[in-house]
């Protein structure tokens, strides 16, 4: 050693192994305040994994919410899952652990290993404000981070105006695991980055304006579509890692689709590595089953009245729409959240304060969700999947609301499907389910839904459902979906659906893709394609579609034909569209038709046309309106309804 530096201060030794330390942290009092009051919406900036500097190492800090543990120690890869090597340590009366680990680097799997004040539990938990996982079955969380360049920004400046009420949107639901597969890699998923611009490119061809994504937080078990989530803020890593995904968001924004995320506050899964049971008693779920477990999915319930855990469901919420972009959480299973008794038998539930059957503090949750998210992000939409007549959903806080931007039309679907699997023999004596849905279309801003729900659990696929020969069912299917673009409302179809999938959904294969190759399914595809597009570019179509002002009924009487009509216009009644239907294979000659105006009404739509598998029949362009009063209407057409066919006329030239 040089005499002349021998005693000039020395840089302290760097450990070698991983080291705990306790006097880092990244929670601040009002961190604390604001997570123990229910209040705190940013949680994932805080609890869970973070890399961060400190002593002049890297390393990472922990944080995890274990009220009842009796300890809490890291355990993981880079310490060969000792459970007593790297102890968190209380943060005062909080029941967060905490600490700061040196040389732990991105890409570090690790766990919880918790002993319960309680009955000696011991348990190896997963971060349930983990950023990723291990891939399914293993169970670990690995150490990562949220870093990416996002190039969506003019998408984001221009999205409020694109999902507004009276904007288009039709959404394309899918299940990234099943959509598209990889045949030359043993029909293995695409990944995230892989399916992205093919899904871009199609979804652009076919005109939907969104796309819904079946939960893609991390689930164990791939059976469950990803409503069994266990890794709420962590992209299922089966598809890549949280930067794969954002790629994937950002690329379809880059292409002007937005994303709807499907999001599961309403229960999780018993997985001894989940929420279940965190710290040796039920933290994040009610105790007494009755409140606390759900008998329909063998799952847990969210205690919506404790703070902490609402604290968990806002951040995670706005965790997606911060971190992730999301342009709309779609939240699943909302009925079972505000009934007590959903799904329950006497005796089997707990009535609330005041004896009813209303979940308050779900409720509370949700007018909470939605108040913060409008707040926030007033550019997004939340939509309810809510099966019942509670009434507001859909409706501001202010006059008594759950304060959605819109619900999921439960009831247009089921009648609308149950109508139409009928032999049109017999549509005559139930003509009402045609109808009913006039009673109560403007009471909630709805979507209507041919979701997922539809092709599973044996019920088979769309176009099976459908009455009659093979040409019976086509022209069915391609009614179906004109009904449905026709309504006014927001529309929904989940993949495979819109090129008539001959088979149920099978979530282990991809899509029968080869089908939309043959000309009747190759017609159906061109028709949604074409109701599309007639949707987002005439104004009559959708700018009505939350509003009564934009729908007036023409002909909803004539069960004996099984025929109806209506018309739609744009908000300052400038275009008309006349709809006509015909829901019976015999076709109808001089059918007359009440139109508000004289003038040519041009035929822009017709499902029978042979460019979609149809017969061909039809009014050679349009019709010229004659000044015969008719459906309480000044004028009137005369015109040609094919058989199992829908018909759009547009004011094209006023007399």
């Amino acid at each position: 050693m040089n005499p002349k530096h021998a005693n000039s201060p020395q840089p302290p030794a760097t450990p070698a192994e991983p080291t705990v330390y306790h006097d880092f942290t990244l929670l601040t009092d009002d961190d604390l305040h604001w997570f123990n009051e229910g209040s705190h919406l940013h949680l994932y900036e805080k609890l869970g994994a973070h890399q961060a500097n400190h002593r002049g190492m890297s390393g990472v800090y922990f944080a995890v919410w274990a009220p009842n543990a009796a300890s809490v120690h890291v355990i993981g890869n880079f310490n060969d899952w000792n459970k007593h090597r790297h102890p968190l340590r209380p943060r005062g009366g909080s029941g967060i652990w905490e600490g700061y680990i040196s040389r732990i680097t991105r890409g570090t799997n690790y766990k919880y290993h918790i002993v319960s004040r309680h009955a000696g539990y011991q348990v190896d938990k997963a971060d349930p404000v983990g950023f990723h996982h291990e891939i399914a079955p293993a169970t670990g969380s690995v150490v990562w981070d949220l870093d990416y360049t996002w190039q969506d920004q003019s998408w984001l400046k221009a999205r409020g105006e694109r999902q507004r009420v009276n904007a288009p949107v039709s959404i394309y639901e899918l299940h990234l695991g099943s959509w598209m597969r990889a045949p030359e890699d043993n029909y293995r998923s695409l990944h995230y980055r892989e399916i992205a611009p093919r899904l871009a490119e199609y979804v652009k061809r076919m005109g939907f304006t969104h796309v819904e994504f079946l939960p893609v937080m991390e689930h164990p078990f791939f059976g469950s579509w990803g409503y069994q989530v266990t890794g709420f803020y962590a992209p299922s890593s089966r598809y890549g890692t949280p930067q794969d995904l954002m790629f994937l968001i950002d690329y379809l924004h880059q292409h002007e689709i937005g994303v709807i995320l499907d999001w599961v506050p309403s229960h999780f899964p018993n997985d001894a590595h989940g929420l279940a049971y965190f710290d040796g008693t039920a933290l994040f779920e009610h105790a007494d089953p009755r409140q606390g477990y759900h008998p329909d999915w063998s799952s847990y319930i969210f205690n919506y009245g404790r703070h902490e855990v609402r604290s968990f469901l806002l951040s995670n919420a706005f965790f997606w729409l911060d971190k992730f972009h999301a342009d709309g959480l779609r939240v699943d299973a909302v009925a079972s959240m505000l009934y007590l008794d959903y799904s329950r038998r006497e005796g089997e539930w707990i009535p609330n304060i005041y004896g009813g059957r209303e979940n308050l503090e779900a409720i509370e949750f949700l007018r909470r969700f939605n108040a913060e998210v409008y707040k926030h992000h007033p550019d997004v939409q939340t939509i309810a999947e809510e099966s019942t007549a509670w009434p507001m959903v859909s409706r501001p806080l202010y006059v008594g609301g759950l304060g959605f931007g819109y619900k999921w039309d439960m009831g247009w679907m089921h009648d609308t499907l149950k109508y139409m699997s009928l032999d049109p023999v017999y549509r005559r004596h139930h003509h009402h389910q045609l109808t009913f849905r006039g009673l109560y279309a403007f009471s909630e801003n709805f979507v209507l839904p041919l979701s997922h729900d539809e092709v599973v659990h044996g019920k088979g696929s769309l176009l099976g459902r459908m009455p009659g020969d093979e040409w019976q069912k086509f022209a069915n299917l391609r009614l179906l979906f004109g009904n449905m673009y026709a309504q006014p409302a927001k529309k929904l179809i989940f993949m495979g659906g819109e090129f008539g999938q001959g088979r149920e959904w099978n979530h282990d294969g991809s899509l029968d893709w080869h089908l939309a190759d043959t000309p009747m399914h190759a017609g159906v595809q061109r028709w949604v394609a074409d109701l599309n597009h007639a949707y987002r570019s005439e104004p009559a179509l959708h700018q009505g579609d939350c509003s009564h002002t934009g729908f007036s009924w023409i002909d909803c009487d004539n069960a004996d034909e099984s025929t109806i009509s209506w018309e739609r216009s744009s908000s300052d009644g400038r275009q008309i569209i006349v709809v006509v239907f015909n829901y019976t294979p015999v076709p109808r000659f001089n059918h007359r038709v009440g139109v508000p105006r004289g003038g040519f009404w041009r035929e822009i739509l017709n499902s029978d046309a042979e460019h979609y598998g149809g017969s061909g029949m039809g009014n050679f362009g349009g019709v010229e309106a004659l000044p015969f009063g008719w459906h309480w209407r000044s004028h009137s057409l005369t015109v040609t309804l094919p058989p199992l066919a829908v018909v759009f006329f547009k004011l094209e030239t006023q007399a």
